[in-house]
């Protein structure tokens, strides 16, 4: 029988389209932007963020918005209504990667007369991002897929771990998440970057990313820096980096004098817990072994950061 899923998490439909079932597709949130298709679904969510502001501006005020116990986005449930949809998927990860599980709950219970089954995801590391990937299959009815798709995506990460298994010398990585101010990247990242060849040094595996200070950054002083802000493509990346860059002890970072710094589509990649996690461990080991490995993600995953001319 086939379903009406509405998705309100951008790796969510991701794993949905990838498990063959972006027909059964009615909605989506307003982040939901891949694949492209996707996009000629209705939103059924908006962001209480202005999303043009400043790295700082926005970090401070999604602070202050879960500080009151809120989401940053809001739920149209009037529009989930009229869906009719049989299965919802959100997130309980991070309240400002998705809209939460309490305002996805509110919305079902007071006006959706479909009476939908709610699928939350809560993935912390890659084992949880293959269970989320088979709760999904599970609740559209065909389980046999999301085995298959795990089984494929595993092979893959697999095949590439043999890869860099052989590698001389593994640069140690600072993966940076939020600029200003400064985040590092936990959760399932810290298994990227093993996988990719790296040694990862901010961010544990399984954990919450979390603030640290640029004395930190400068006293392990990374081979390799990659930046990666949650939400942001690499030219908004781009754009985000003058704190950095204005800081007096950035120049001297050996990353920095080497060359080794990039600037990757944080938004499209790491930051979604969903099928192309593969995808952004190829892409950290074309930064960290650029000698060995070309996948083809320069350019569109990731780029070199340069000094800002003027």
């Amino acid at each position: 029988m086939a379903q009406r899923v509405v998705s309100l998490i951008a790796s969510a439909t991701e794993i949905v389209c990838a498990l063959g079932f972006e027909s059964e597709l009615v909605g989506r949130s307003h982040e939901c932007d891949y694949p492209p298709s996707v996009t000629r679904l209705p939103a059924c969510s908006s962001s209480k963020v202005d999303i043009e502001a400043s790295g700082a501006d926005i970090d401070a005020e999604v602070r202050a918005i879960v500080a009151e116990g809120l989401s940053v986005y809001r739920v149209n449930p009037e529009l989930l209504d009229r869906l009719a949809p049989t299965v919802v998927i959100t997130q309980t990860q991070c309240e400002v990667c998705a809209v939460s599980l309490k305002d996805v709950e509110a919305a079902v219970c007071e006006l959706v007369g479909s009476r939908p089954s709610v699928v939350s995801l809560e993935p912390m590391s890659l084992d949880d991002v293959w269970a989320d990937i088979r709760a999904v299959a599970s609740a559209i009815g065909d389980p046999e897929r999301g085995d298959a798709l795990v089984a494929g995506l595993q092979a893959r990460l697999e095949a590439l771990r043999g890869q860099t298994r052989t590698v001389a010398a593994r640069p140690s990585l600072a993966c940076i998440e939020w600029i200003d101010p400064l985040m590092n990247a936990g959760n399932w990242m810290p298994e990227l970057v093993d996988a990719a060849g790296g040694d990862n040094l901010f961010g544990e595996a399984g954990k919450h990313s979390g603030y640290f200070p640029f004395e930190d950054l400068a006293a392990a002083d990374p081979d390799v820096i990659a930046v990666m802000p949650c939400g942001f493509d690499i030219d908004r990346a781009w754009d985000e980096m003058r704190p950095l860059e204005a800081h007096p002890a950035w120049a001297e970072l050996s990353a920095v004098r080497e060359g080794r710094v990039v600037i990757t589509d944080g938004n499209q990649y790491f930051n979604r817990p969903g099928p192309r996690v593969v995808e952004s461990a190829e892409i950290l080991a074309e930064c960290l072994h650029p000698e060995r490995f070309d996948f083809g993600h320069r350019g569109r995953g990731w780029r070199p950061w340069t000094p800002r001319q003027g």
